[in-house]
């Protein structure tokens, strides 16, 4: 197989750096990061520089939003604009795709708080590197009376979300988090045990 060393020989340096940055997208490994470039080599021009002016104007136009912390092209986003929203209730994501799931259910007519990751010490993320400061000061003047907490199930999640509970407790504000339970159309024989354990925790009236 083909070294980096040897490959850099024999393509152009323009192409070696468009691998890398490529390389460097989560979830892109060597091989992936090849095959995107030769395709972007192998398109027609105007397809390329379609793709290069959208990376450009994601850069020059997109921004986060001072009340939410979403992605935005306005400051403030359109949903914290919209004055007919529920304000009292703020749903606090991990990443702006998590809005986007839960804007697709229609269930929630609530304000968003995304924290742009979570809590991993040992990948050196602290507090500080999250949006937590922010969510404490939208919840100081007193008209948020509950914070639903839509960290993902891992360990980095349920960590972030019980250090935004010992946070948030002490202000008077409500703090809940979405249950987990039996996905819809699976067997109960082959979910695991926190499944179960959280889809009895989450039970509701039949």
């Amino acid at each position: 197989m083909t070294s980096p060393s040897e490959q850099r020989g024999t393509q152009a340096e323009s192409v070696t750096r468009l691998i890398e940055a490529f390389s460097r997208l989560p979830g892109i490994g060597p091989r992936s990061a090849q095959r995107l470039a030769y395709h972007v080599i192998r398109v027609p021009q105007e397809e390329t520089r379609a793709l290069a002016n959208a990376i450009l104007s994601v850069i020059d136009t997109v921004q986060f939003c001072s009340v939410c912390q979403n992605v935005t092209q306005t400051d403030p986003c359109p949903r914290c604009a919209l004055p007919v929203e529920d304000q009292s209730i703020i749903c606090v994501v991990e990443e702006p795709l998590d809005v986007v799931a839960i804007e697709r259910s229609g269930a929630f007519r609530g304000r968003y708080h995304v924290l742009h990751g979570l809590l991993s010490p040992m990948d050196g993320i602290a507090p500080e590197n999250l949006r937590i400061r922010e969510l404490v000061e939208r919840l100081r003047g007193g008209a948020v009376r509950e914070v639903i907490i839509a960290t993902n199930p891992s360990t980095e999640g349920e960590v972030t979300a019980m250090y935004i509970q010992g946070l948030i407790s002490p202000l008077g504000v409500r703090v809940t988090r979405l249950a987990r339970g039996l996905p819809s159309g699976s067997d109960l024989e082959f979910a695991d045990a926190v499944t179960v354990a959280r889809a009895l925790e989450g039970r509701t009236e039949f």
